[in-house]
């Protein structure tokens, strides 16, 4: 009986963690997908991709990271960062990431890093809607180094519906003339 009381217990704290991650990541969902939006009408980053990368790399915006530098896509120093750094342990111990004032500051020079690389610039080759086209470039080009970087990024945007977020960019950017301006009636 002690032994199925403790499986129990087992069994309803992950239950438990399980849903308090979701609430987690909804929760950075509604906060950031405006944020995601706004850098995919300035760069043409899906806002899927972003807020997939931006969930995965900081943790939902809970990873250390993410609280003490308010770096949400891990992305490291490099030999031409300039700007504030934060040490941590990733692939090797102690590792420079960039810092950053916000998280705006975050997601802006993650689209400026994208864009202005040109090992990213097959990317752009892209339909906006190729999520799995993207995660997989993004895996090629050598964002990451887990080489399942793109399955967690598709389950991610397809788990969450992050794509609706991409499709809601596209319309604000390309927006699609009424029956009425048509010279139609609107039904």
């Amino acid at each position: 009986m002690k032994i199925f009381f403790s499986i129990l217990l087992f069994f309803f704290s992950v239950t438990l963690s399980v849903a308090q991650q979701d609430s987690a990541v909804q929760a950075y969902i509604s906060r950031y997908a405006p944020l995601a939006i706004d850098e995919q009408i300035r760069t043409g980053i899906p806002a899927a991709i972003k807020l997939a990368q931006a969930i995965h790399e900081s943790g939902a915006g809970k990873g250390d990271l993410a609280l003490r530098s308010n770096n949400h896509f891990g992305i490291k120093c490099k030999s031409n960062w300039t700007g504030a750094t934060a040490f941590h342990d990733d692939d090797e111990k102690g590792e420079c990431f960039r810092a950053y004032d916000s998280v705006a500051v975050s997601f802006r020079d993650h689209s400026d890093f994208l864009k202005g690389s040109s090992r990213y610039a097959n990317l752009f080759n892209l339909e906006p809607t190729d999520y799995k086209g993207w995660s997989d470039g993004l895996r090629k080009a050598g964002y990451a180094t887990n080489p399942k970087y793109p399955i967690l990024l598709v389950k991610l945007i397809e788990e969450y519906d992050l794509n609706r977020f991409t499709v809601e960019g596209l319309a604000i950017q390309n927006p699609q003339p009424s029956a009425i301006e048509n010279g139609g009636e609107d039904k």
